[in-house]
């Protein structure tokens, strides 16, 4: 009897170290890679980080230009780096709510469990582009959101496979 209350003493000591340990650190701590306020977008020119000495990142698909509001992460930075020479992303529709593609090289990432919205442009395992006209629940970074209205969103994304392209147009 008296093993089995020091086996009891030690559990009992192990699962109060972590779960003291556990409440020191918070998920949702802010870090470089998180958005201003998580949840949602910043649109405030002085702060779009893609906006880059006079040049502005552009998004196409096909060849409409989509407006997008951009996330303040690490990722949209380095997207914005390779939008500087120009990037096409073939992309192939997935699971009838999304468009999913290779972008060729990994970006930082800060994965979240997210539950998307139509028009949601999402990095997913650091290398691939998806872009919503659905909704789905996974852990992505977010990158950004389209704004178009969800039957705009179907009509560019849900009918067949589509190229995203990125360049970048001088401010005027």
């Amino acid at each position: 009897m008296g093993k089995r209350k020091g086996t009891f003493k030690v559990i009992i000591a192990v699962i109060l170290c972590s779960v003291l340990c556990a409440c020191g650190h918070s998920a949702e701590s802010p870090t470089d890679e998180s958005p201003t306020n998580p949840g949602s977008v910043t649109n405030a020119p002085e702060q779009d980080n893609t906006q880059k000495e006079g040049k502005t990142m552009v998004m196409k698909i096909g060849e409409t230009i989509v407006p997008v509001v951009w996330e303040e992460n690490a990722s949209v930075r380095e997207l914005a780096g390779l939008a500087e020479e120009g990037l096409s992303i073939s992309m192939s529709k997935y699971g009838g709510f999304e468009q999913v593609g290779a972008i060729g090289r990994s970006l930082s990432r800060n994965d979240r469990r997210i539950t998307t919205a139509p028009g949601d442009i999402v990095l997913y395992s650091g290398n691939q582009l998806v872009v919503f006209y659905g909704s789905n629940t996974w852990e992505y970074t977010k990158l950004g959101k389209i704004e178009l209205s969800e039957e705009e969103l179907k009509n560019l994304l849900g009918n067949s496979d589509v190229t995203i392209t990125f360049e970048t147009e001088k401010n005027d």
